[in-house]
């Protein structure tokens, strides 16, 4: 308010000065002469004051148009002046105006409008490590790949747009299924951002599927450095890749290397079945059967599997079934409740001929989980003990149409695997099989002997052997079951049919 009346009083204040001003002018004799081409003109005092003013704008404006000129001519030439800046302030307005709309359409899945409008920004900005990326984008929607991987050579030619060209490339190649090109690329990429989790993720599946271990392990531990993964999981995917660097341990040419590897991957995951399975062969190559067995006992009481117990047999190949049933009392003897510790006892009882104590150690097995493996063995045991065929082939007509039970399940595309291994054989992710029930259990495929679990099998290859004391009618038993099986089988394909 009283800032208000006081810019009214100044105002009041300038005029009135003004008025004053021009009266005293007014009253002031004299004036100007001014003589031009020999005439003389004579201007008063308020007069002449009117004469300076005009003459004083008019100069101004004189240097104001000869600037004008100035420009001009220098814009003409291509030198940088006000007016050349003008333009390129509204031209680069509608550049970042047509980048905003690309932006939008690019966005909104319009490829075309993208594509219309990413070309404008890139006329209109000199800014090609925005607009390169963006054309190439848009190149990418609109199905013009040939266009996007110009744009990203071009980006890659910029050690600011390096990086992001490679990875573009990168993806290209993964988009035509050149996983080796995409591998070395992501490769590159990670050197350039050593950081960056999504190259890191890219790379360690390329890697993985390449099978190549020891660079998975480095990419593998450049992400637990960066913090993207908790230790508990780097060191069980770490055990993973040692298990797979020890493959083919058993074979002849195996090294000791590999041995190593395997070892080391129990000693990082001991609850990893197949790397305590691995790493107990890998003792028993090296003539370390009480090593072999401590560490088939530690991963038994984690999660007691078939695997561990084919490993624990191996220990002692050419024992009898007697003795053998004997030994596996450190092992059936942690989770005497569990489904495999009794499938495991019926069946070494089965091998011993011992048919009422492998239906003992059955139980009720049967009726609670309905597997394939219990009625099989359940079969193995009724021809044992003399019953008619027509209880045999009841047995496993069930067991044709039975699940199962745990597999290797992949939990990312949840596709059963025959075995375990560190890439899914389907969807080819990494780190993804656990031995668990199928959520859509597969229905059990009888046929023949394999029904049979592999430690009654390990025993009946030994029976060649002069020292065993081969069981009597333990290669009669897997025969008869086989042929029961094929009777089974042709029987419910005439029911389908």
């Amino acid at each position: 308010m009283l800032w208000s009346l006081f810019k009214i009083l100044v105002f009041v204040a300038i005029i009135g000065l003004l008025a004053l001003g021009g009266h005293f002018l007014m009253q002031t004799s004299g004036g100007v002469q001014i003589t031009v081409a020999g005439t003389e003109f004579t201007l008063g005092p308020l007069q002449s004051v009117i004469a300076l003013g005009v003459l004083v704008i008019a100069v101004w404006l004189f240097f104001k148009l000869l600037s004008l000129l100035i420009a001009t001519l220098k814009f003409l030439n291509g030198d940088e002046t006000a007016l050349s800046r003008y333009f390129d302030r509204n031209r680069e307005q509608k550049g970042y105006q047509a980048l905003a709309d690309g932006l939008m359409a690019l966005a909104s899945g319009e490829g075309r409008v993208a594509m219309t409008k990413a070309t404008k920004a890139e006329k209109l900005l000199n800014k090609p490590e925005l607009t390169d990326l963006f054309v190439a984008q848009a190149a990418e929607m609109t199905g013009d790949t040939k266009k996007a991987s110009d744009t990203y050579k071009k980006l890659v030619t910029n050690n600011a747009t390096r990086f992001v060209g490679v990875r573009g490339i990168m993806k290209q190649k993964l988009a035509e299924g050149d996983d080796e090109t995409a591998r070395k690329l992501a490769e590159k990429a990670l050197a350039i951002k050593p950081r960056h989790e999504e190259t890191q993720d890219v790379l360690l599946n390329l890697q993985t599927k390449a099978h190549d271990w020891a660079g998975a392990r480095s990419t593998l531990t450049s992400k637990l450095k960066a913090g993207y993964l908790p230790r508990d999981v780097f060191k069980r995917r770490d055990a993973v890749l040692a298990l797979s660097e020890a493959k083919g341990i058993l074979d002849e040419d195996a090294t000791v290397e590999q041995q190593e590897r395997a070892i080391e991957a129990n000693r990082l995951s001991p609850d990893l079945v197949p790397a305590a399975a691995m790493a107990a062969r890998a003792y028993i190559a090296k003539g370390k059967p009480r090593a072999a067995t401590k560490i088939l006992k530690k991963a038994w009481e984690v999660q007691p599997h078939p695997d561990l117990a084919h490993a624990f047999a191996e220990i002692v190949p050419d024992e009898t079934p007697e003795q053998r049933i004997k030994r596996f009392t450190a092992l059936t003897r942690i989770h005497p409740e569990n489904m495999e510790t009794c499938l495991i006892l019926a069946e070494l009882n089965i091998v011993a001929e011992d048919f009422p104590e492998a239906r003992r150690a059955l139980g009720d097995l049967v009726e609670k989980q309905g597997d394939a493996r219990a009625y099989t063995l359940m079969a193995a045991i009724e021809r044992g003990e003399g019953a008619s065929d027509a209880v045999v082939q009841g047995w496993l007509a069930r067991a044709l149409n039975a699940p199962r039970g745990p597999q290797w399940v992949c939990t990312n595309c949840h596709d059963i695997q025959p075995e375990w291994g560190p890439v899914c054989q389907n969807c080819g992710s990494f780190d993804t099989l656990s031995w668990q029930t199928p959520q859509t259990p597969e229905i059990a495929s009888a046929t023949g002997v394999h029904m049979l679990p592999l430690i009654v099998g390990a025993l009946e290859d030994q029976s060649e052997e002069p020292e065993v004391a081969e069981p009597v009618d333990e290669v009669d038993v897997v025969e008869v079951a086989a042929d029961a099986v094929e009777v089974a089988e042709e029987d419910e394909a005439q029911k389908q049919a």
